[in-house]
């Protein structure tokens, strides 16, 4: 019986089926191997179920392979290559994922087919993509001329919408943004990463608000209406309200030192109400942590044998549809 809630959990069979190969016809294999015996993994007394405790897509900075978990093991992956990195992945529910990885964007199927690539121009970096529907995806190049957004259609990867984003004084893009996110009122969640803010622009592209942050990483609307802010200098994630008061936070710096993550990048509000931060996991610090609203560290996961840093999670067995906007609070 399919469901309504998790509607992702039941065209896993697509990333197992036979007719899906060891690599697709446009893969590039990266030069770290698909499972390492000898690495860590996540210690038996850490809070959580480890590599089992979810299943989810997972990518990250260092490892140019996009994760599949399932049951406490891959079981999918796909490779792009060498270089630098991928920020942001979704699944949609005919199984194609999206993604991005700093110097290109494109849509692979459970086949491992490449749908459509989209390439940054020089001087051009992208970091984030979002489904807006069961259409089109929304994109935000970062660019030492002009950054822009775009919308692509997600069946040809034509363009259907360009406008630049605001940025003054422009200039190299690695610094300027990472997540954007399109909230349900059409209006556009934007975080400068060393400017230190979030600005929340409207359809027009007229500023509603701006929220202060150390390096925000990523900003989040809720289905509450608040903001969930991951800041990469602070090492927190914080929940704002619409007047910019902060009603919930939490810093790296609370974990026990052997549970501490490296820094906060990307963050998922779960419908339970837990928050779970991704980090690059440097140093064989753990990867993941899932916190809930009194602060206790109900996951850490740390397993290095299947994956390696971690930058986002795409949290395939909590409800929500990922092609309607805001249902998934990531």
């Amino acid at each position: 019986m399919k469901s309504r809630n998790t509607p992702l959990l039941d065209i896993l069979d697509k990333f197992t089926a036979s007719n899906v190969p060891e690599y697709g016809p446009g893969e590039i294999p990266c030069s770290v191997p698909r499972f390492d015996p000898t690495a860590d993994a996540t210690p038996e007394n850490w809070p959580g179920n480890g590599l089992a405790q979810h299943t989810m897509l997972y990518v990250g900075e260092g490892c140019n392979r996009m994760f599949l978990v399932h049951d406490g093991k891959v079981i999918w992956s796909y490779d792009t290559g060498e270089g630098w990195e991928y920020d942001d992945i979704w699944m949609l529910k005919n199984g194609n994922i999206l993604f991005s990885r700093q110097s290109w964007a494109g849509m692979v199927s459970p086949k491992k087919e490449l749908l459509w690539r989209i390439d940054c121009e020089p001087g051009e970096e992208m970091h984030t993509i979002q489904p807006l529907d069961d259409r089109r995806c929304a994109l935000l190049v970062s660019s030492d001329k002009q950054p822009y957004v775009i919308f692509v259609d997600e069946y040809t990867g034509e363009i259907l919408y360009r406008h630049d984003c605001p940025f003054n004084n422009i200039g190299h893009p690695h610094g300027q943004f990472r997540r954007m996110r399109v909230t349900p009122e059409g209006h556009f969640l934007v975080s400068y990463f060393t400017r230190d803010k979030v600005v929340e622009y409207d359809a027009d592209w007229n500023i509603v608000k701006v929220f202060p942050g150390e390096q925000p990483w990523a900003a989040i609307r809720l289905l509450n209406g608040n903001t969930l802010i991951s800041e990469e200098r602070a090492k927190r994630v914080r929940e704002v309200n619409p007047d910019g008061e902060t009603v919930w936070q939490y810093s790296i710096s609370e974990m026990p030192e052997e549970l501490r993550l490296d820094d906060s990048q990307s963050c998922v509000r779960l419908k339970n109400g837990n928050t779970i931060l991704c980090s690059r996991g440097h140093g064989g610090h753990p990867q993941c942590a899932e916190i809930t609203r009194d602060g206790e560290i109900v996951w850490v996961l740390r397993d290095f044998r299947w994956l390696k840093e971690c930058t986002a999670v795409q949290i395939l067995d909590d409800p929500g549809d990922p092609e309607v906007i805001g249902d998934c609070e990531r």
